[in-house]
């Protein structure tokens, strides 16, 4: 008891001291011992404030108590467990605590041959990562401490460090220079500044008293170790190491396949990432990643956030031109705004570059009967009609082979028209698509058979016109859509206001008349503010509508700054082609770029099925679940940043940043959210954050997620850097986000450390990623009911389906419950997989006093674990709860085929009455909206009944490959039971 007042009284650590760095299990047991006071909670949910330490023979943990005696309050390590980061016991899930405090700053200890918890929360989430790195470490390896605290024996990594310093001092003086130390540090780690490392050398000298002498190799090796050991990485190599410090190729195995979801691991995969990743020829050698081999290995391209098979075209390019977003350039000739800006023939080449797959090309009369392209205001920068066509053919392929389609804005006089003609033909030649559509087809060609093509977006006469040239209206062909949704009859009028009329001349007519027509193949533009007339007005219609059409919109003329509008607004409406301002930097541009990566950066990217099916309904504006849907959750913990610049044009003095990170969800508006970290202060260099977040994607196939850093020590632009990666192109586990600056260059070295897991995945991805939803909380199951739609024939095969979708809905979601629940039992969050709770389960076992038996059999078709004799109340429970998984899972399978078989009958039948659905709806009196109503509830029935079928049966693959091929495997590979 004295002892424990005398330290509370010298040493106290309301926070982790900001210079004080976490970089070797040393450090941790040193901070242990000096204490500090951290929360204790009761299973009454109450709080209390105690002074936590670890005895200095690192075999008890004590507490100072209110009135216990100070030997009571105390817990011996060996019976310790397991140690659980965050909130995964009963009585810190409880909903009297579960608000209070962040999850990141929670932990608790599982100890006793009971497994009784005590639970604790501390002020930050650096203290609670040392003291779970710590006690974590003391649990595996507290039978054999010698030499924890002070090696005896240097490690692989000194060793390594000790051969660098060695290289840099060839005469075996024993010390380098400062410049040359500082360089050699700056070397092995790029990012980190110069001023930085100097500063720790003299830190280190002075505390030595040997300032301004050369650096020694004990200072050396002191300082590198100080500046790169990243304590989060350290952390997680103690949690997978079975040596106290590297991973062997077995740990690493562990690693990749459970954290970071990697399939068919082998230890030769493993042996090529030491091989290429640690620094050290010991390790190599011997096999082994120390903690510098395994930071590489973190920030190497293998584990960036994202899916390297999406860096290729790795989508079906065989459907419709029309069931493509396409990326889309307005007025690309612009370097600047619409006021000042000059025109520039490199803009189309970094537009093209960058993957656009539509131009806008705005053709005026020029001197000497050759047209000219500028746009707005910057005639002084006119460009030769003849050049932009050079460049394009030059240029038009380089990034992508698929077809690109040029908006020809045409402003000429008749004769001016035939030349742009002759110049379209002469300059692109072959590449100019120029077939006629076939009029049977009812849909686009394909981007594959387009391949190589450059087609062409104009003005057009009548297909059956004679004369060679005739009027057409000057006017976008929105307002002509908008007539007719409106039921207006004059072709030239809209609110009153008569349609400005153009000469075209057939020559130039023929090009667009070719591919663009009053078909299918046709394509409206809409000014940006009547596209989002549509889509708050006739939402349905206007998805609907671009089921088959091809739709471009483009900004309002107002902006004549060269703003961006929000792409999302009108890709959930289905609308493919989104003019972009490609000049103009910003949030707008990141999501527009970010979003067509995932396909290669061909330009081209699938709308997601329900915007493709010609049977499904699909509100542009809904802000809740689509129908039959269980929403998928994100779940992000932000962890750290590494190298973090100052904004650009700040001019504040000094290095110091004081950055804090917006987590954005772009997408339909119910999955539009954002969340933001704290702040860090005075530390750009390697931040630790530590917050997780969690967000409900309803449509993942138009998801985006964004990552902006900023700087909140900055008065003004404060943007440091940002990262958009569509949500199809997340890979789970621990990942480096690469930081982008304000104009899209990559920082160099400059990153976001985050760890990524998704729950309830159900397709659009590969198979290692799907996965069962998450209950969001034990209230009454909610089922998706079909519609009325007034037709009582359909109405009644509708009414018949009613109970297929709840066995279906039944037998997902008793599978998904008592996966959580036996999830929640061994202390793993919903996002974990099998193979971590047979590992929680297997060390339980290892680490138990007692002798526990709990045998596994692999020979029937359901694996079983069964206890024999005596085991703790917990254990029990955790058997029981697998029982209870593998029976749902068992019903699942052995029902599925009878109920899927119900659900695609009714589906099948629904669908007879598509094509009569409109004229037997007349025919028992529905009319106008009615009608209309009437196609839009048998629209979501249809929808309804095709997602409950998927989702079974993504259910049942998930049971097959996640719950019972990984249980067995994990069980068999780590036979520890």
């Amino acid at each position: 008891r004295h002892l424990l007042q005398a330290r509370k009284k010298t040493v106290s650590f309301s926070s982790m001291p900001s210079d004080r760095k976490m970089n070797s299990t040393a450090a941790c047991m040193a901070f242990m011992m000096e204490g500090c006071e951290m929360k204790k909670v009761r299973s009454n949910s109450r709080m209390y404030n105690r002074y936590f330490l670890l005895d200095p023979d690192m075999r008890w943990l004590r507490w100072e108590p209110s009135k216990k005696d100070s030997e009571k309050a105390k817990l011996e390590i060996k019976s310790i467990k397991e140690v659980r980061l965050g909130k995964k016991t009963p009585v810190l899930r409880s909903n009297g605590l579960s608000d209070q405090f962040p999850d990141e700053c929670a932990f608790s200890i599982i100890y006793g041959d009971n497994y009784e918890s005590l639970d604790l929360v501390a002020s930050t989430a650096d203290v609670v990562s040392t003291w779970v790195m710590g006690l974590r470490y003391l649990v595996s390896y507290g039978r054999h401490m010698v030499g924890v605290v002070e090696p005896s024996q240097p490690s692989v990594r000194t060793s390594w460090i000790g051969s660098v310093f060695e290289l840099a001092d060839p005469e075996r003086q024993g010390h380098i220079d400062l410049f040359r130390a500082t360089q050699i540090i700056k070397g092995l780690n790029p990012g980190m500044r110069e001023s930085r490392i100097e500063l720790k050398f003299k830190e280190l000298q002075k505390a030595k008293d040997c300032y301004g002498e050369g650096i020694d190799l004990d200072t050396f090796v002191e300082a590198y170790c100080e500046l790169c050991t990243r304590p989060e990485i350290f952390f997680l190599l103690v949690q997978f190491s079975s040596n106290k410090e590297y991973l062997d190729s077995k740990d690493l195995m562990l690693f990749v396949e459970v954290e970071q979801g990697v399939e068919g691991v082998t230890e030769e995969m493993c042996r090529e990432i030491v091989h290429k990743y640690e620094p050290s020829a010991e390790g190599r050698n011997n096999g082994y990643l120390s903690i510098d081999g395994f930071t590489h290995y973190l920030l190497s391209s293998e584990c960036h956030i994202f899916d390297p098979q999406h860096k290729h075209v790795c989508q079906d390019m065989t459907q419709p031109l029309s069931h493509y977003y396409i990326n889309s350039s307005h007025n690309a000739s612009l370097l600047e705004d619409h006021y000042w800006g000059s025109s520039d023939l490199s803009s189309y080449v970094r537009a093209l570059r960058m993957g656009c797959r539509s131009l806008e090309v705005v053709v005026w009369d020029g001197a000497d009967c050759e047209p000219v392209v500028y746009v707005g205001s910057s005639v002084a920068s006119q460009l030769a009609f003849c050049k932009v066509l050079d460049v394009i053919n030059q240029y038009a392929f380089e990034s992508s082979e698929y077809p690109l389609i040029l908006c020809l804005v045409t402003h000429c006089s008749v004769p001016q028209q035939r030349v742009m003609a002759q110049h379209l033909k002469k300059i692109l030649g072959d590449k100019l698509h120029v077939d006629p559509p076939n009029m049977e087809d009812h849909y686009l060609p394909s981007p594959e058979k387009l391949k190589g093509k450059i087609l062409i977006k104009g003005k057009s006469l009548p297909s059956d016109s004679q004369d060679s040239e005739g009027e057409v209206t000057d006017e976008e062909e929105g307002f002509e859509m908008f007539r007719r949704m409106m039921g207006g009859d004059d072709k030239d009028q809209l609110n009153g206001i008569g349609c400005k009329r153009l000469r075209l001349c057939k020559e130039l007519s023929v090009f667009s008349g070719s591919v663009f027509l009053r078909k299918h193949w046709e394509i409206c533009s809409f000014n940006e503010v009547d596209a989002n007339r549509f889509a708050n007005e006739f939402p349905e219609d206007f998805v609907s509508y671009n089921k088959r059409f091809l739709s471009r919109v483009y900004p309002t003329p107002m902006r004549i700054d060269a703003s961006n509008m929000n792409p999302q607004d009108f890709w959930k409406c289905g609308c493919q082609i989104v003019a972009m301002n490609y000049q103009t930097p910003g949030l707008m541009m990141d999501l527009n770029l970010g979003w067509f990566r995932q396909n290669g950066n061909c330009g081209y990217v699938l709308r997601p099925a329900i915007m493709r099916e010609e049977v499904s309904y699909f509100s542009a504006n809904a802000r809740d679940s689509l129908p039959g849907v269980s929403a998928q959750l994100l779940h992000i913990k932000v962890i750290s940043g590494q190298n973090l610049p100052k904004p650009r044009g700040s001019a504040a003095k000094g290095d110091v940043v004081e950055p804090y990170i917006y987590v954005e969800i772009h997408g339909i508006p119910a999955d539009c959210a954002e969340q933001r970290t704290k702040t860090v202060s005075q530390n750009g260099d390697n931040p630790i954050f530590d917050e997780s977040f969690e967000f409900q994607i309803n449509l993942p196939e138009l998801a985006a997620l964004r990552f902006v850093v900023l700087d909140d020590d900055y008065i003004g632009d404060e943007f440091i850097g940002q990262y958009t990666i569509p949500f199809e192109c997340l890979l789970p586990g621990y990942r480096h986000v690469p930081l982008q600056s304000l104009t899209g260059e990559f920082l160099p070295n400059t990153t976001l450390f985050v760890h990524v897991a998704i729950t309830n995945r159900r397709g659009g991805g590969k198979a290692h990623k799907r996965g069962l939803s998450v209950r969001k909380g034990r209230k009454a199951r909610e089922y998706t009911s079909t519609k009325t739609t007034g037709i009582k024939v359909v109405d009644e095969l509708f009414r018949a389906s009613t109970q297929p979708l709840r066995e279906a809905t039944d037998l997902r979601e008793n599978v998904q419950n008592a996966m959580v629940s036996f999830k929640e039992l061994c202390g793993l969050t919903p996002a974990a997989n099998m193979k971590q709770c047979i590992l929680t389960v297997s060390s339980w076992l290892m680490n138990s006093e007692r002798a526990q038996r709990v045998t596994v059999d692999l020979s029937g078709a359901y694996p079983t674990m069964e206890a024999h004799g005596p085991v703790p109340e917990l254990l029990r429970k955790v058997l029981t709860a697998y029982d209870t998984m593998i029976q749902t899972s068992r019903t699942l399978i052995e029902s599925a085929d009878g109920v899927y078989s119900k659900l695609t009958q009714a589906q099948r039948a629904g669908l007879d009455f598509h094509e009569d659905l409109h004229r037997i709806g007349a025919r028992e009196g529905l009319k106008g909206r009615k009608l209309q109503k009437a196609m839009e509830s048998y629209a979501w029935n249809i929808t309804v009944l095709k997602v409950c079928t998927y989702t079974l049966c993504y259910a049942l693959r998930h049971v097959y490959t996640r719950a019972l091929f990984s249980t067995s495997r994990g069980i068999t590979e780590h036979g520890n039971l």
